[in-house]
């Protein structure tokens, strides 16, 4: 085989690497600033909203405001997350950049009253918002807009989750279910490594998780051997993962249907939403499935953190995180789904574990990964996501929990404006993803 080496070409890469990273390292250092900032604010209204339970009472009366607000000054950016997926298949206009403010202070609003929803929707849509219109400030071609953007995605996605390396690739493997954006990928991967520097710069935090019981410790060069009966297991869990996140994506596009038919007037959506919030709080006697439900406020609390150990969550608190969630986005609140999600397959996978004879920390880590992977149609950025937070010694039980959640999610997703690329099965089709329902 001939090796081709060029001076010249080498020149030119070098001259593409430099101009990429001068465009983006300015641009990531803004939004890891302004992840840092949202992240802060979010720690700060959790805070006051466990000490206040009062506050709970006022979410219908922020649910109007949110609205209200939206429907004057967010018109054109109400798309959210779908809007700038749109935007990267199809440049046009660009994002407006009015959208970064409203989505934090919308976001930051909905869970300082207690509504559940999570984070990456916001940090995705102030990246994405804020590397458009740098995109347009410097007169890039569509082309580079698009790239631009994508770069915003996962700089926001990277800061806000301190996953840099799943970060890039979900930029890459979000728009369409079965491709990756390779263009992109330099961009993507300089904006989600500089944002999340910047996040942790500013002093930011992550939660931090661990597999104790880990099946496989690794000597160094050696080779990963699964066991055949705890592979069985992750199997039939990945399936049923599948399962969660088709459940959650399709009650979710089915409720805003519903709200639109039945609920005419866009600023009594939320009332509606929040009064059903209200009352499944006091239905179910718990106020843990509120807000971000990441950490536990007390020993007792249901969390991501507290899925990791045996009796940690109840048999049903993925569902009901699952059902707050749902109700509280499709009604008009703003916020990401995310992390929602990775309590959902957190909690489904100490379950799953519990009635297996698995270990639970182990099985909670893979739903928190493998929801998320089928939801989102990204198994290799879920993948990654995995060894980031929680290493690499059981990369094959990972591996086949995202896959095969991936596979058994068929093409249900919760943004509706990712396109199909390739079918799952094999057959080749270019088109937008829509609901089943």
């Amino acid at each position: 085989m001939k090796i081709h080496l060029s001076l010249q070409e080498q020149l030119k890469l070098i001259k593409y690497f430099l101009q990429w990273l001068l465009r983006i390292a300015p641009i990531a250092i803004i939004i890891g600033s302004a992840c840092a900032l949202f992240l802060w604010s979010l720690d700060t209204v959790t805070t006051i909203r466990l000490q206040n339970d009062w506050l709970l009472f006022l979410l219908p009366f922020a649910g109007v405001l949110v609205a209200f607000v939206y429907q004057k000054l967010g018109r054109s950016v109400q798309g959210g997350n779908n809007l700038i997926v749109e935007e990267i298949h199809e440049p046009s206009a660009g994002v407006p950049i009015r959208m970064a403010p409203l989505v934090y202070i919308g976001t930051i609003i909905t869970h300082l009253f207690g509504g559940s929803a999570g984070r990456e929707g916001t940090a995705v849509q102030i990246g994405g918002s804020i590397s458009s219109f740098a995109a347009q400030k410097l007169g890039l071609t569509k082309s580079s807009h698009r790239i631009m953007m994508m770069a915003g995605m996962a700089a926001g996605f990277g800061a806000v989750f301190g996953t840099p390396l799943a970060a890039a690739v979900f930029a890459l493997e979000v728009l369409a279910i079965g491709k990756m954006e390779y263009d992109a990928l330099i961009p993507c991967l300089m904006a989600s490594v500089i944002g999340d520097l910047t996040c942790r710069v500013w002093g930011i935090h992550h939660e931090a998780f661990s597999i104790i019981s880990s099946t496989t410790q690794l000597a160094s060069g050696a080779y990963f051997q699964a066991e055949w009966s705890l592979l069985l297991k992750v199997v039939i869990a990945s399936i049923l993962f599948a399962m969660a996140s088709v459940m959650f994506s399709e009650l979710s596009h089915k409720l805003i249907s519903l709200f639109k038919k039945f609920v005419k007037q866009p600023l009594l959506r939320p009332v509606v939403g929040a009064v059903a919030i209200i009352i499944l709080t006091y239905l179910l006697g718990t106020r843990d499935y509120l807000g971000l439900t990441a950490t536990s406020p007390t020993e007792h609390s249901i969390s991501i953190v507290s899925a990791f150990r045996e009796g940690g969550v109840g048999y049903m608190s993925w569902f009901w995180k699952l059902l707050f969630t749902a109700v509280t986005l499709s009604s008009g609140f703003i916020g990401g789904e995310v992390t929602p999600l990775f309590f959902i397959g957190a909690a489904l996978g100490n379950v799953l574990a519990l009635l297996l004879g698995a270990p639970v920390d182990l099985f909670a880590a893979l739903g928190f990964v493998a929801v998320f992977a089928g939801a989102t149609n990204t198994p290799l950025a879920s993948l990654i996501l995995s060894v980031e937070l929680f290493g690499s010694g059981n990369l094959v039980y990972f591996a086949v929990a995202c896959f095969l959640s991936y596979l058994f999610s068929g093409n249900s997703t919760i943004y509706q404006s990712q396109r199909l690329a390739f079918s799952k099965d094999g057959t080749t089709k270019q088109q937008k993803v829509t609901s089943k329902t």
